[in-house]
């Protein structure tokens, strides 16, 4: 095994857009490398993505190797917890840590994209709901099962799944614990596209170059605007529209794209991300 093989999350370039894999065989558990793993990895995205960085990424891609996403958490980890000294503390500082990620990863000021290929439980399933779109071949499935050990999700999946598919579907998934085909969430809103299994990996990358390849500060209006929404109502994001949209008649993309569909007519502009 090779030495990049060793690392259980690393970060990779497809041109516009970061990868993020995950690899740790041979079923991409959660444990703490993992977990460190991802933080270390959407810092530094936070970087990567930064406006007027020169070679910056303007997508993110969330990807998992072998044949499934992950079979969930290492229940060692909550065992230590549950067994050990001030478990409640230290229950409690591990889910602010674990949230923060998932802000992180929510919060990064470009589109990201999750694929699924195959079985997602908990955790990255959690990861999935904190990114703006979530892909699935048809051969996934998807679960947050922690009612087999006791816990109801807590790195934000249940109030992301709120979000997606109403209050009712949310509890119906946490309370059951059961496994739900992508096609199922699909139809609730909570998984965007639902794409052949043959070839899912190179549709997924495709999906994320073509946001990659957009008006990159648009997006992150975009992405502004409907988060104020749904945390604060329409309203809220109608009221900070001047200041967020308002700058965008400055940015070399909007004028170049006005110039092209002037000259050249609509869907022949180009983007730079500036």
């Amino acid at each position: 095994m090779g030495a990049e093989d060793a690392v259980p999350v690393r970060l990779e370039r497809d041109g516009d857009v970061a990868v993020v894999v995950l690899d740790r065989p041979p079923l991409n558990l959660f444990d703490e490398s993992v977990f460190a793993g991802f933080e270390r990895a959407v810092a530094e995205l936070v970087e990567l993505t930064a406006p007027g960085r020169p070679d910056r990424a303007r997508a993110v891609l969330l990807e998992a190797r072998g044949k499934v996403v992950s079979g969930g958490v290492d229940v060692h980890a909550f065992q230590e917890i549950a067994e050990g000294p001030d478990p409640v503390g230290r229950g409690s500082a591990l889910w602010a840590r674990l949230l923060r990620l998932a802000q992180t990863l929510e919060d990064l000021p470009v589109p990201t994209v999750f694929a699924a290929h195959g079985l997602t439980l908990t955790a990255a399933f959690e990861l999935a709901l904190a990114c703006d779109l979530l892909l699935a071949a048809q051969r996934a499935s998807f679960g947050l099962v922690e009612i087999v050990v006791g816990l109801t999700p807590s790195m934000g999946g249940p109030q992301r799944l709120a979000e997606r598919a109403g209050p009712a579907r949310a509890k119906e998934l946490v309370f059951t614990g059961e496994r739900y085909p992508a096609d199922v969430l699909e139809r609730w809103g909570v998984v965007n596209r639902v794409l052949p299994d043959d070839g899912f990996p190179q549709a997924a990358r495709a999906l994320a170059a073509r946001v990659a390849a957009g008006p990159t500060v648009a997006h992150a209006a975009t992405k502004r605007l409907v988060g104020t929404a749904v945390r604060d109502g329409v309203r809220a994001a109608d009221a900070i529209v001047p200041q967020v949209s308002g700058p965008l008649f400055a940015t070399e993309d909007l004028r170049g794209a006005v110039a092209s569909f002037l000259t050249d007519g609509p869907g022949k502009a180009t983007y730079g991300g500036r």
